[in-house]
């Protein structure tokens, strides 16, 4: 079994996060606002407002529990889309 020791810095902590516009807009306590496409996220993109409004914050991440959606901050940083983005660029790209 692997144990991870994940640290998180305390900028990089989310203290807000909304939809608007197609797209994803986190803030961290430094003041960043990161953004990235609502696309990206099956399970947030099929929200509803509502669903959006209700949401958890970590010091990892982010957390909409009616929707059981979870994004970190480190895969926000990083660029990184949900998984199932990445295999239907592939096929798309393949066809």
């Amino acid at each position: 079994m692997k144990i991870f020791n994940t640290r998180y810095s305390e900028k990089d902590r989310p203290i807000a996060a909304e939809v608007r516009d197609g797209r994803l807009w986190v803030t961290l306590k430094d003041g960043r606002i990161i953004s990235a496409p609502v696309e990206w996220y099956r399970l947030l993109r099929g929200g509803a407002p509502e669903q959006w409004a209700h949401v958890e914050f970590s010091p990892g991440g982010v957390h909409w529990p009616d929707l059981d959606e979870d994004i970190s901050v480190r895969g926000l940083l990083s660029g990184s889309a949900a998984p199932e983005v990445h295999k239907v660029s592939k096929t798309t790209q393949a066809a």
